[in-house]
């Protein structure tokens, strides 16, 4: 198995690791508060800008040394390097002997790619799809035009498409488009309630064309449009397929020239731009998928070719490696300060847990160090009245990624400055905190007794000192929304590289299917009265058990 990236030199890491173990220790639990105090130029010190995001990263736990010890960490691993590699198309994704080229989806920093051809082929036949739909050219079994798109995919192809179209509500077009991802019928049943099925068209995503559940659905969705055109009209204008599995998806009734190809040398989790984009496209019209292309596009430029110290991608991977490796983090909040964004933090989750949420590095020897932490959050204001509590007065520290436009799309420009002025006072109480002082001079001032400040005060005390970032832009277009995912998709890369594992592969997501498989195989088999054949443990044993009995009661009544 080869691994191009085994060519990088990183004989000295150990040794820089230990210099940062020593100044964390040395550092102990440096006080942020103090540094703004100490260098008047903290903020220029720590603040950059690309692509129209600024990132703010002066309420780091660092210092001056911690942070040119990071950059040269980074420099050590032979970050640059390795994106030299992913970007010229080596197969880095070596447990698969897969190149990594998503990059190329969106122009691309390296134009000769024999991909780019294909690429280019691919985008062409989409636009004149998604033109032929916004348009009415293209029609169901009545002769009326769309009015509804349904995506069903799961993982990769739900997670991005759902977050970019609902990020992007603002330059939604005239056609409505909803997302199937989970084999709970509701899922199904529940979105196919709202829809006209002579209306509908479906797009069905999966790379292999075999996922269980993304089949279900789309044959539930089958069975619906049947029902309603009847069993001799023909539905192939009512499916689009993207998948690598063009027999199988001829086989279920999509006609050849409605299937769009999935490269292997494009994970699910960085797929967004690649075919399974189109219902973003539809929902917000060609020219401004195009604009999200390039904002990302934009973005793998800069992570290309700036200097460490100034590379965003970089500094936010340095930034991660040094609160789990040095101060000892294990969860990570995402916080959007914008309503459209709220899907981003689970996106981000799939994104950065399903490619460093590994055990062993690349040689298949076990991880010397903790890597990827748990990623979490939600959209501001929602998350201040339920989890920032655990954020300001919690035990562990968690780290937070504050993300806010200075613009919104709407009118009410007020509501816009309290969501904005709230963000703000979330990162700077993370940092300042209330002492025990400042709690027992509040409550002496509302009137309480000497007694009852004594015994309130401290459950009013937040530490502060708590770090976080602030990446802050003008508006939530596609450009600048293109440009910040590719931020984290490439900040994902730099960790990877930095710890020594694979992010591009996601062999912990296979054993459950495996297992799935076999538990519905017994069940039909114990359904239809043959003997079983497989014993599982006690506890699956129950559930199952438990399945069959209701199964049984619900079919008596």
């Amino acid at each position: 198995m080869f691994d191009p990236l085994e060519s990088l030199s990183q004989a000295d890491l150990p040794a820089v690791w230990e210099r940062l173990a020593q100044i964390a220790e040395a550092q102990g639990e440096l006080n942020i508060r103090a540094q703004f105090d100490r260098d008047p130029e903290r903020i220029s010190r720590f603040t950059r800008e690309a692509v129209g995001l600024k990132l703010d990263f002066s309420r780091h736990a660092i210092t001056p040394e911690s942070w040119t010890a990071l950059i040269d960490l980074a420099s050590t691993a032979e970050v640059p390097q390795a994106v030299t590699q992913m970007l010229s198309g080596a197969a880095i994704n070596h447990t698969e002997g897969r190149k990594v080229l998503h990059c190329a989806l969106r122009g691309g920093t390296n134009k000769s790619l024999e991909e780019s051809v294909l690429v280019a082929e691919v985008r062409e036949r989409l636009a004149a799809l998604v033109n032929s739909v916004l348009r009415g050219e293209r029609t169901g079994f009545s002769g009326e035009a769309f009015t509804d798109v349904v995506n069903i995919g799961i993982g990769g192809s739900d997670l991005g498409p759902a977050m970019v179209s609902e990020a992007l509500t603002p330059y939604h077009q005239h056609l409505k488009v909803h997302f199937v991802s989970n084999v709970d019928p509701s899922h199904m049943v529940n979105t196919l309630a709202q829809l006209n099925p002579a209306t509908t068209l479906f797009i069905i995503a999966s790379k292999t064309f075999t996922t269980l559940e993304t089949l279900a659905n789309a044959k539930a969705a089958q069975g619906w449009l049947q029902a309603a055109a009847g069993s001799e009209q023909s539905l192939s204008d009512h499916f689009v397929a993207v998948s690598s599995n063009v027999a199988k998806a001829e086989e279920f009734g999509v006609d050849v020239d409605s299937i769009y190809p999935m490269w292997d040398w494009v994970g699910g989790r960085y797929s967004l731009w690649s075919a399974i984009g189109l219902p973003i496209a539809i929902a917000v019209g060609w020219e401004n998928f195009n604009q999200l292309c390039e904002g990302a596009g934009a973005m793998d430029e800069h992570f290309a070719s700036a200097p460490l110290s100034d590379n965003l991608p970089v500094i936010l991977s340095l930034l991660e490696i040094w609160s789990v490796n040095m101060l000892g983090a294990q969860s990570h909040a995402v916080l959007p300060y914008d309503q459209n964004l709220c899907q981003l933090p689970a996106f981000l989750q799939q994104l950065t847990m399903e490619s460093n949420g590994k055990q062993v590095d690349r040689s298949g020897k076990p991880l010397g160090r903790a890597s990827c932490p748990v990623v979490w959050g939600a959209a501001g204001t929602n998350g201040q009245h339920s989890f920032h509590q655990l954020l300001h007065q919690g035990t562990q520290p968690v780290p937070a990624d504050f993300i806010v436009p200075m613009q919104s799309h709407n009118p009410l420009a007020d509501q816009h400055t309290h969501l904005v002025t709230n963000c703000m006072a979330q990162a700077r109480a993370l940092l300042f905190g209330k002492s025990l002082q400042q709690a027992a001079q509040e409550l002496s001032d509302a009137g309480y007794s000497d007694e009852a400040v004594q015994a309130l005060a401290p459950h009013k005390v937040l530490p502060g000192n708590r770090p976080s970032l602030t990446i802050s832009y003008d508006k939530t277009s596609p450009y600048r929304l293109g440009a910040l995912i590719a931020l984290y998709e490439h900040k994902v890369f730099v960790s990877s590289v930095i710890w020594g594992l694979n992010a591009f592969d996601q062999w912990g997501v296979e054993l459950g299917k495996q297992i799935g498989v076999e538990i519905y195989n017994e069940i039909e088999k114990r359904r239809s009265g043959i003997p079983g054949d497989a014993a599982f443990d006690p506890s699956t044993e129950a559930l199952l058990n438990q399945l069959l009995a209701s199964e049984q009661i619900e079919n008596a009544l």
